[in-house]
């Protein structure tokens, strides 16, 4: 059973799934998860879901919605609800990152994992898709999650029927649990440490907040008391590695490696982190009327010892210390990013 913080991979179209809140969490009342991909396979077909409601939310690159042959493209920020049983189809504008809503769950977070488990077995193809026989056992175990709206859905009932009885008796199962045995690669990749959403309003040009949050050498200068010392390779760039040695309230200190593995200006910062820390690092910058808005994803694992072990019983108070610190970064970004702009260059 999936929860918030489990990751899923397609290593065959590059989809990434982060969930936010399961069926179980939510009391099957919605599914939320972000996504990392390119629109195409499924999503790119014209598809329904015939009882559950679906938002769109934009956290960047651009994404076309088609409703009723009218598109709509979502930028960073913008948002759009698609009603129950309403015929829609993505539009491709490169890698988008979005968040996902279905309201309410039924079993669409099986259904995503049904697919990466048959990606990860090398049962789909590079669009997506499985093969036909694959496809027809789970359309007709998931009609209540979504199909396709061509052919009509009485055609796709008589054909997905003896279609699906044919996969059945040759050993293809629905649900993603088939999926899961020994010569199955594992499904979920889990990071059980620490998920943290943080967002806030810079009043700075995007450019001065992506040029701070880009390079941590400046960091002691401006998220004080919280970072120490910073020692980098060079500028920011992709696959340049920052030492960083940092607190927070509680009494111990820490220090981790950095790798940038994303850089999009002005938009999106990316890293890697290992050390007493392990995980991932997400700024996603969007702006309007001249203020930036900033959110940070943090996703990571206390691989200090005693930190592991206390981290059943401490989870609280180290969700508090992370919040001190990023009360810190509040504070400190707006006027580092206002001075950064009325230089106009990048920090030393």
């Amino acid at each position: 059973m999936a929860r918030a913080g489990d990751i899923l991979e397609n290593a065959a179209t590059g989809e990434r799934i982060v969930f936010e809140e399961t069926a179980a969490e939510s009391g099957g009342e919605r599914l939320r998860f972000e996504m990392l991909f390119t629109p195409q396979g499924f999503v790119a077909q014209e598809h329904l879901h015939p009882a559950q409601q679906e938002l769109h939310e934009v956290i960047s690159g651009r994404l076309g919605v088609v409703i009723g042959g009218a598109e709509r493209v979502l930028g960073p920020g913008d948002s759009l609800l698609v009603p129950a049983g309403t015929p829609h189809r993505l539009v491709e504008y490169g890698q988008v990152q979005a968040r996902f809503e279905l309201r309410p769950a039924l079993r669409q977070e099986v259904l995503l994992e049904t697919f990466m488990g048959l990606a990860r077995d090398g049962r789909i193809g590079r669009r997506g898709m499985p093969s036909l026989l694959q496809l027809a056992v789970i359309g007709r175990e998931f009609a209540a999650e979504g199909h396709a709206t061509k052919p009509p859905l009485p055609v796709q009932r008589a054909l997905f029927g003896p279609l699906a009885a044919i996969g059945r008796r040759r050993g293809y199962r629905g649900a993603y649990e088939a999926y899961s045995g020994p010569a199955a690669a594992a499904p979920v990749a889990r990071e059980p440490g620490y998920v943290f959403v943080d967002e806030w309003d810079v009043a700075a040009p995007i450019d001065a907040v992506f040029d701070a949050l880009a390079d941590s050498r400046g960091y002691p200068e401006w998220w004080k008391p919280v970072y120490i010392d910073v020692e980098a390779d060079g500028p920011p760039a992709v696959g340049a590695v920052a030492r960083q040695h940092f607190k927070g309230r509680l009494p111990y200190h820490l220090r981790t490696r950095a790798e940038v593995v994303r850089l999009e200006r002005p938009t999106t910062i990316e890293g890697i982190v290992d050390g007493d820390l392990s995980g991932r690092g997400l700024w996603t910058l969007s702006e309007r009327d001249g203020v930036t808005h900033v959110r940070f994803d943090w996703r990571v694992n206390a691989d200090r010892a005693l930190l592991r072990v206390l981290t059943p019983v401490l989870r609280p108070l180290f969700r508090w210390n992370h919040n001190w610190a990023i009360a810190r970064a509040v504070e400190g970004l707006e006027p580092y990013a206002q001075r950064l702009a009325r230089r106009g260059r990048v920090p030393a």
